[in-house]
C-alpha cells in the first residue's frame, strides 16, 4: 500500500518535530541507509572538505507560497533573523577566509535588516548572493533594490520553474510569471545577465512535479532562447535543482500517493560522483535563530551539525566545522540522485 497522509496522521502531531515526523515515514520503507550508499564513493563517511559557501537563512517570512517551498515560507511567518545574530554572523565571517556569502530566506529581503548586512558583508570583501523571488522586487518599498543590487555588486539567484506562464503559476502561484519577467527587465535593464557588466544573474529549475530535473545544460539552453524569443530576457546560468522529499513537497508526494515511488527513484539513480560533490561539504548553513546545519535542507528538519561541531553561530570555529562529519537522513538522497542536486545545480 502506499504510504500516503491516512497512513501517518501522526506525521502532522503538533508535538513531533520535523525529523521525528519524517523518520517515522522512512521507517515504512526498506530502503538502504544513506551512510552505507555513500560508501560507494570509496569513502567511508560524509565529512566537509573546507567551508567556501557561508550560508545564512534570515527568515521564513516571503510575499509568495510556493508549493515546491521546503522553508515553508509564507507571508504570516514571523520567524526572522534578528540584528544581533546578523552581528554574530559578520563576526564569524571577520574571522575566518570564506569568500562567499549566500543570502536566502523566505524572501530574505523582507528582513529589515536586510540591506545593512548585505553593506556590512561587501566592507568584508566577501562574494554576495542573494536568493531572490523576483516578484518581491515589484513589491512596495522594495522596487529599489535592483538598483541597490548593482551597486553591491551582488549576485542574484532567482527560481523560475518554466519559461512558460502556466508551468510557473502552477507552482509558485497566479501571475507569478508575467511578474517575475518585468523583474528581470528590470534586472536586465541595469547589466544583470549581460557577461560583459560583471553583473550575474542565474535562474533556478524545480521540476513541478515527482520526477528528477532534465539535463542542466540542455535546459538552460531552452529557456535562453525561449525567454529571450518571446520575452526579451537573459541570464547567466540556469541551475537544476531536484525537489527534497520534506516539507510541502513531501506533503504533496503524501496526498498523491507518490512518497514510496518517488523515494525509490531517488536511491535507484544514486550515483557516486554527485556524492562526492555534495554541497554540505564546501558550505555551511545558520538558521535564523543563529543555529548551524549543514545544507538547508536539514535546517529545515532541525538537524543541526553534530559530532562534537560548534551548534551556533555564537561558538563559530571554522577550525572544528571545516572538516566536520556530516549529518545525513534519508532525503540526502535527493542530492546524490542522477546528475545530483545543489545550491549551484547539478554536480555530476
Amino acid at each position: 500500500m502506499a504510504i500516503t497522509t491516512k497512513s501517518l496522521k501522526s506525521r502532522h502531531h503538533p508535538l513531533a518535530s520535523p525529523q521525528a515526523q519524517l523518520e517515522l515515514i522512512e521507517h515504512k520503507l526498506n530502503l538502504p541507509a544513506f551512510d552505507e550508499m555513500f560508501k560507494q564513493t570509496g569513502e567511508s563517511e560524509l565529512r566537509a572538505t573546507g567551508i567556501e559557501i557561508f550560508q545564512v537563512n534570515v527568515g521564513k517570512l516571503c510575499n509568495q507560497v510556493c508549493k515546491h517551498c521546503h522553508v515553508d515560507a509564507a507571508p504570516d511567518r514571523r520567524e526572522i533573523m534578528t540584528r544581533e545574530t546578523f552581528e554574530l554572523c559578520l563576526n564569524a565571517l571577520a574571522q575566518s577566509d570564506i569568500p562567499k556569502v549566500d543570502i536566502t530566506g523566505g524572501a530574505p529581503e523582507m528582513n529589515p535588516h536586510f540591506r545593512w548586512f548585505v553593506a556590512e558583508v561587501k566592507k568584508l570583501n566577501r562574494h554576495v548572493m542573494v536568493r531572490s523571488n523576483l516578484t518581491i522586487l515589484l513589491a512596495n518599498g522594495f522596487t529599489d533594490l535592483p538598483e541597490f543590487f548593482a551597486e553591491h555588486q551582488v549576485e542574484v539567484i532567482s527560481s523560475l520553474p518554466h519559461y512558460t506562464p502556466s508551468v510557473t503559476d502552477k507552482q509558485r502561484g497566479e501571475d507569478v510569471f508575467s511578474r517575475s519577467i518585468e523583474a528581470i527587465k528590470r534586472l536586465n535593464a541595469l547589466g544583470y545577465g549581460k557577461e560583459e557588466s560583471g553583473l550575474i544573474f542565474n535562474l533556478v529549475y524545480n521540476p513541478v512535479g515527482a520526477f528528477l530535473p532534465p539535463n542542466q545544460a540542455s535546459l538552460e539552453k531552452d529557456y535562453k532562447r525561449e525567454l529571450q524569443k518571446h520575452y526579451g530576457v537573459f541570464f547567466n546560468h540556469l541551475y537544476t535543482i531536484t525537489n527534497m522529499p520534506i516539507s510541502r513537497f513531501l506533503d504533496y508526494l503524501l496526498i498523491s500517493g507518490n512518497y514510496e515511488a518517488y523515494m525509490t527513484k531517488l536511491v535507484s539513480l544514486f550515483n557516486p560522483v554527485a556524492a562526492k560533490n555534495v554541497m554540505c561539504r564546501n558550505t555551511i548553513s545558520i538558521g535564523w535563530d543563529g543555529y548551524l546545519y549543514d545544507c538547508d535542507f536539514n535546517q529545515m528538519l532541525d538537524l543541526k551539525v553534530g559530532y562534537g561541531s560548534p551548534m551556533h553561530i555564537k561558538d563559530f570555529d571554522i577550525s572544528k566545522l571545516n572538516t566536520r562529519k556530516i549529518v545525513t537522513r534519508q532525503h540526502c538522497y535527493g542530492c546524490t540522485a542522477g546528475a545530483g542536486s545543489s545550491c549551484g545545480g547539478a554536480t555530476a
